[in-house]
């Protein structure tokens, strides 16, 4: 097996997440080959997301997480095959997800399926990435009298008074 060609496709997923969760649109952007199709099977939108382009991935990104979403996802166990200049993997993740203007929180788990490409600049690059989810779970935060958020880097600050 190429092992630095496995790490490079570690990186390019591990990266895939951190840009996700820390908005980085454009650097998510280049997690992707062009002609990337994305399939996110998540019922909070009542029906899977299909997308088809680096450029619809994104822009879905960026419209659905903005800055009033708050993201953490983890993905562990990675199961990589390489073929030459293609390969597949499937990564165990979690995530949660905070709609603070909703006041809700959604927790989940999945198992991502992903294609992989080395494209011509020698980076490996998404070619396909989805999930179904093997479950998600929603809660309000008005039921969670405790619960306050002690910091948010993407929350507007409140204005002096």
């Amino acid at each position: 097996m190429d092992l630095v060609a496995l790490e490079e496709i570690k990186r390019v997923k591990y990266r895939y997440l951190r840009c996700v969760d820390l908005k980085r649109w454009d650097e998510l952007g280049d997690t992707f080959a062009p002609e990337a199709t994305a399939d996110y099977g998540t019922p909070t939108y009542g029906k899977p997301i299909t997308l088809n382009g680096r450029e619809e991935i994104v822009a879905f990104m960026r419209e659905k997480l903005g800055n009033g979403i708050i993201t953490a996802h983890l993905a562990t166990h990675p199961e990589i095959d390489i073929d030459g200049d293609t390969a597949t993997g499937t990564w165990a993740f979690e995530d949660l997800v905070i709609a603070v203007e909703h006041q809700v929180a959604i927790k989940g788990a999945a198992f991502y399926e992903d294609r992989y490409r080395r494209c011509e600049d020698g980076k490996w690059r998404l070619t396909h990435t989805g999930y179904q989810r093997t479950y998600e779970a929603m809660l309000s935060l008005k039921d969670l009298k405790s619960f306050q958020i002690t910091a948010n880097r993407w929350a507007t600050p409140e204005p002096a008074q």
